[in-house]
């Protein structure tokens, strides 16, 4: 097929949402998510029923896909899919699903590293949006991972700053879960520091040595201190709701910022980018923009639809493999803790 004519199919399954995207020479022209809401009801995502519903939604979704790209499955030139990280189960309907289209179709394979492919979600062709130059840091938040990886080629990435403990979207979560804020929490925290006061109240940021981050004592500094506060006043909540979410997202952008800096000047790599899902966040958007002022830094953040789980960062990531003829056996195997 000409290099001028690739047609990807990217599919997605790492935890709860079901994803399908088709990209045409770097141009996404279709990307559908199915999102399952059943997990509201516990707080967090039930493995078991995650996988049940992948098996549900994965036909239809790839369906939609192609039909919303008006191409037909016989004009692919290959399928990719999520490998890892993530939940087993639900990396086994993905995996299955597009060994099975790609053998039957007689197309090449491609497995992606849902990690690199937050990272890569950058190089979409989208119009507005410009690509970071090589090399470049770029810190993946979300619900599962905080890293900060140093970019030095497509596929030449290195870990050089992560969690020790809880990511960042779990900070958020379990804050949410203190104040009876419903799941996922990030969003909702957001709106409401929006109409707060950042600095009313302090919590300490944990002491980690390095480029690596701790999330778990600041959960508990959290609970301690809306425990004694509503013992005190059991309003206080009620009463508070803005200024502690405020404070409870400025802390933790003033953790991640932190380490970006101290990134930015050991590696003198002064080219930012940010992706992952806890990346939809407005004040995280704002604080690195910030610091192209402060830092002299150039910044890049993805287009929101490109920052949460979705299958056209695994398409872009199957386009770029397919121009490099890297192409995976019919024997690969689903990882549930797949390293960048």
């Amino acid at each position: 097929m000409s290099s001028q004519n690739i047609y990807i199919l990217g599919i997605e399954s790492s935890c709860d949402d079901t994803a399908a995207s088709v990209i045409h020479n770097g141009k996404i022209l279709s990307n559908v998510v199915a999102n399952q809401k059943i997990h509201e009801a516990y707080g967090g995502v039930v493995p078991e029923l995650a996988s049940r519903a992948h098996q549900q939604n994965i036909v239809p979704v790839v369906d939609q896909a192609l039909k919303k790209a008006k191409i037909t499955k016989e004009q692919l030139s290959a399928v990719a899919f999520t490998r890892g990280p993530g939940l087993m189960g639900s990396l086994l309907v993905g995996t299955s699903f597009a060994k099975s289209l790609a053998y039957g179709l007689n197309i090449p394979l491609i497995d992606v590293n849902h990690m690199q492919a937050h990272i890569l979600a950058h190089f979409i062709d989208e119009e507005g949006f410009k690509k970071p130059p090589l090399p470049f840091l770029a810190m993946t938040i979300s619900g599962g991972h905080t890293q900060i990886v140093k970019v030095e080629s497509h596929f030449n990435m290195k870990v050089i700053g992560e969690t020790i403990d809880d990511a960042v979207g779990e900070a958020f979560d379990k804050s949410g879960k203190i104040l009876g804020l419903g799941y996922p929490a990030g969003p909702e925290i957001d709106k409401r520091a929006k109409l707060g006061n950042p600095k009313a109240f302090s919590f300490t940021k944990p002491k980690v040595e390095g480029l690596n981050f701790s999330f778990s004592g600041l959960k508990t500094a959290i609970l301690y201190f809306i425990q004694r506060e509503v013992k005190a006043n059991p309003n206080f909540i009620r009463e508070n709701l803005n200024d502690i979410c405020a404070s409870i997202q400025y802390t933790i952008i003033g953790i991640l910022i932190d380490k970006l800096k101290l990134a930015s000047k050991q590696t003198g790599i002064k080219h930012i980018a940010i992706g992952g899902g806890v990346s939809a966040n407005s004040g995280i958007r704002q604080a690195l923009k910030d610091g192209e002022q402060k830092f002299g830094w150039t910044t890049y953040v993805p287009k929101f639809e490109f920052t949460t789980d979705n299958a056209a960062m695994i398409a872009i990531v199957g386009y770029l493999k397919y121009l490099e003829n890297n192409f995976a056996e019919q024997d690969v195997m689903a990882s549930a803790r797949l390293k960048i």
